[in-house]
């Protein structure tokens, strides 16, 4: 069972892994034995990373991305590969929202969501895919989605918009490459308590969320290890096009 899900060949590229889930997804892979290429804008938080990766005995490297710029994607993949080899397993993480009423919502907020969440996600995947065929290999791409990619709430229209979006690239990909044995499927997280949200939790509105999901707790980080390992890993060689929901339950309330 433990080789089913073994990641220790694999190369694994984590956008938007300067900080929250892209950083736990990065340190939980180099844990399991995967090479981990980290890659963000932000490069001095990502040599960080990658040196306390290497320093517990991982295998890291870390490369500038920024997602919305083609070229950057391009060359971020060139510097993985020269690094730590080809990119076997991409886990699509960069993302941002913005949180207004819609009638508030201006064009710019728009394009920068949809941008990052959406063509960001579309133009990473696709240079992976393009990548792995040249080389007749498969891969593994998980896209993180949300629960509000498929439910919706007040006050983050484009977000939802965009996480809907990447479910449907998900089931496009997964079916355009299923072919040429490239995986794609698509972790869609609920509430996640992060050091970036956490103050929010015990507020009001917040304590009322918490009590608004059939669990009656917030997901931690940990809680999506085994879904990520599951995708990352041959266990789930016969999955394309799938979207596995953690979210406590959420989405049934």
């Amino acid at each position: 069972m433990a080789d089913l899900f073994d990641v220790s060949k694999e190369v694994v590229l984590v956008t938007g892994a300067s900080q929250g889930l892209g950083r736990h997804f990065a340190r939980l892979l180099a844990l399991h034995g995967a090479s981990v290429v980290v890659a963000a804008r932000q490069v001095d938080k990502l040599e960080s990373l990658a040196g306390e990766i290497k320093s517990n005995g991982g295998r890291a490297a870390a490369v500038r991305m920024d997602v919305t710029d083609g070229a950057s994607i391009v060359q971020g993949f060139s510097a993985a590969e020269t690094a730590l080899g080809p990119v076997s397993v991409l886990i699509n993480n960069a993302g941002v929202v913005v949180e207004k009423a819609a009638v508030d919502q201006t064009e710019a907020d728009w394009d920068k969501v949809l941008n990052a969440n959406l063509k960001g996600s579309f133009s990473v995947a696709t240079e992976f895919a393009r990548r792995a065929i040249a080389r007749k290999a498969g891969g593994s791409i998980i896209n993180i989605s949300s629960v509000l990619g498929v439910g919706v709430m007040g006050h983050v229209s484009t977000y939802s918009a965009s996480k809907a979006g990447l479910i449907q690239l998900t089931k496009s990909f997964a079916l355009e490459w299923a072919s040429k044995g490239i995986r794609v499927n698509a972790l869609a997280p609920g509430y996640i308590d992060t050091e970036f949200n956490h103050d929010f939790w015990a507020t009001p509105p917040g304590e009322r969320l918490i009590k608004s999901i059939p669990q009656r707790r917030l997901g931690h980080e940990s809680d999506l290890d085994g879904a990520v390992l599951l995708l990352a890993s041959p266990a789930s060689r016969y999955m394309t096009g799938s979207v596995i929901t953690v979210d406590g339950g959420f989405l049934l309330a």
